[in-house]
């Protein structure tokens, strides 16, 4: 069976998000975007603990109405700012994990991502041993991703580093750009949406589909593994340029710069701001490949945004919250997920604005105009003038028409 999941989003508890980031909204937006697997977040911060109790538990998944099934996970930040993502079998293992991490936090009880003052091999350590799977979190994202702290795994995670089975791409990187450095090849690459939102621009709007035979924690473990033909069959996210880290960019005027005007500017913008090296210039600095060479495991890339902001765009509205966009945007969804919508309908039988309609056609044909982003702001995606092409489609949007 194909199962969606977004492995990666926080709760209310954790610092800018969302009050509606309750188990109730989350499960009910799930099921409308497609998403059948939601990580829970924010397993550690004892108040989430008690509300994920509630929910029946069957197989290490967290039942919602037997319809949203939630996985438990966590994300903790470690000494150096690095971000790790954590699945965890059940409750009494995320209890387990957070009885060893409080010793080294101050933060466990007050926020939903916490920090522990350990290293990355620690942490690794402590998560295997509570039979959890581990892997970096966003991992080029300059702030907080590993390697913008480290050259490769090992130098983070040690001797763990062979026993992580994923990376986490995040939103400005997809499998081209990681399959350009080999160390990563033959890591499950995983791509969840970081929500801290909700709503369907929000959550799912990156998310793994999953080959499984029923859904429970030993089939995604097997299928982050890729063991007894469980395996990923699709990563769908954003294009890498729409992340507001891709290129290299003042972070006070959004300047844009080349590595070596950077260095000619000692990381310092003619504004006063500063300059941060963006992740497409980051993996230039840690590829040994000249071009990504994706190993026979690794599955499609399709580069989608969200339902509402292919209709605010195709009408042509700033917000994707518009009484208009609303109205269509829950027509569109009224009898099919998000999801099947923007992968898997016939376009002429989606009966909606003809706008919308040819939107959706470009999206999924990879034929639209991306303004890179950088420095903290996000990058732009726009439709290209009525019969004009901006692009061919690559060979991973191509295939997005065989699922």
């Amino acid at each position: 069976m194909n199962v969606n999941a977004d492995l990666h989003i926080h709760s209310r508890y954790s610092a800018a998000t969302s009050e509606m980031m309750d188990l109730d909204t989350i499960a009910a937006e799930a099921r409308r975007k497609g998403i059948h697997i939601v990580g829970t977040g924010d397993a550690l911060h004892p108040e989430w603990l008690e509300n994920l109790r509630r929910l029946p538990e069957r197989d290490g998944i967290l039942w919602h109405n037997s319809t949203t099934g939630f996985v438990v996970t966590a994300e903790v930040e470690d000494l150096k700012g690095v971000h790790h993502l954590i699945l965890i079998p059940d409750l009494s293992k995320a209890e387990e994990l957070r009885e060893i991490f409080r010793k080294s936090s101050s933060n466990m009880d007050t926020d939903g991502r916490p920090r522990v003052l350990l290293n990355g091999a620690e942490i690794a350590d402590a998560c295997i041993d509570a039979d959890c799977i581990i892997g970096p979190s966003h991992a080029f994202t300059p702030w907080t991703g590993i390697f913008a702290h480290y050259r490769s795994l090992k130098e983070c995670y040690g001797d763990r580093a062979d026993d992580v089975s994923f990376i986490e791409l995040g939103l400005s990187a997809d499998s081209d750009y990681a399959d350009r450095i080999s160390e990563l090849r033959d890591k499950t690459f995983l791509s969840n949406s970081d929500g801290h939102s909700p709503w369907s621009n929000k959550l799912g709007r990156e998310f793994n589909q999953f080959d499984l035979m029923d859904i429970s924690f030993k089939e995604i473990r097997l299928a982050i593994e890729r063991r007894s033909g469980r395996r990923p069959i699709l990563n769908v996210g954003f294009y890498p340029e729409e992340g507001k880290y891709n290129r290299t960019a003042c972070t006070s005027c959004y300047k844009q710069y080349t590595m070596q005007e950077m260095d000619e500017h000692l990381g310092r913008c003619g504004c006063g701001g500063s300059i941060k090296l963006g992740v497409r210039d980051r993996v230039e600095i840690l590829a040994d490949l000249p071009h990504p060479v994706h190993p026979d495991h690794r599955p499609p890339y399709i580069h989608i945004i969200p339902l509402a902001e292919i209709i605010a765009m195709a009408l042509g509205h700033r917000s994707v919250f518009t009484r208009g966009v609303r109205r269509i945007w829950s027509d569109l969804v009224s009898e099919r997920t998000e999801i099947e919508v923007l992968l898997h309908a016939e376009i002429s039988e989606l009966n909606t604005d003809e706008r919308v309609a040819r939107a959706i056609e470009a999206f999924r044909s990879g034929d639209v105009v991306v303004t890179p982003g950088g420095g903290g702001r996000y990058g732009r995606i726009s439709l290209p003038p009525p019969g004009a092409r901006s692009k061919p489609s690559t060979p991973s949007q191509r295939s997005l028409l065989d699922f």
